[in-house]
């Protein structure tokens, strides 16, 4: 297995490193509600793409809080 000979640098290993940063998300502006959404992608709080309803939101939600609930009263129940 090859060993290094020498220890590297902190300097030559911090530039090796220079481009490893993490950069923040670019979001764009959803002209229908005016949320923060990530570019070409349906918007999470509307569901709408390019003027279009793609998503049912509210049904959704509505699943999601009557899912919950069930989980809730089968807790309850025990």
């Amino acid at each position: 297995m090859a060993v290094p000979k020498k220890k590297t640098p902190s300097a030559r290993r911090n530039r090796r490193r220079s481009h490893h940063g993490l950069t923040a998300a670019k979001l764009a502006k959803c002209p229908q509600c005016q949320e923060p959404t990530p570019p070409h992608q349906v918007c999470p709080s509307c569901g709408y793409y390019k003027g279009r309803d793609v998503l049912k939101i509210e049904a959704k939600k509505a699943k999601a809080e009557a899912k919950k609930k069930a989980r809730k009263d089968r807790a309850k129940g025990k």
